[in-house]
């Protein structure tokens, strides 16, 4: 069984962070703008605004390297 170690390192492996940064960016910004959008308009992002909105791109990232790294474990 794998274990959250060798799935930590997924995180940073080059094989897997082309595709997850693609999917970050389109998910991450689709997201963006349906929670942070009328905030960033209108100036109202602050300090908490754009820690939640890194998040919101850090998240999709993270799924798609855990659904990389079941479909490889399951391959092997």
């Amino acid at each position: 069984m794998k274990t959250f170690k060798e799935f930590g390192l997924c995180l940073f492996n080059p094989d897997m962070r082309t595709t997850a940064l693609k999917v970050s960016l389109v998910v991450g910004s689709i997201l963006f703008i349906i929670n942070h959008g009328s905030a960033l308009v209108k100036g109202q992002m602050n300090r908490e605004r754009w820690i939640s909105a890194g998040i919101t791109y850090v998240i999709p990232y993270m799924v798609n390297i855990h659904g990389q790294y079941v479909s490889r474990s399951r391959k092997c």
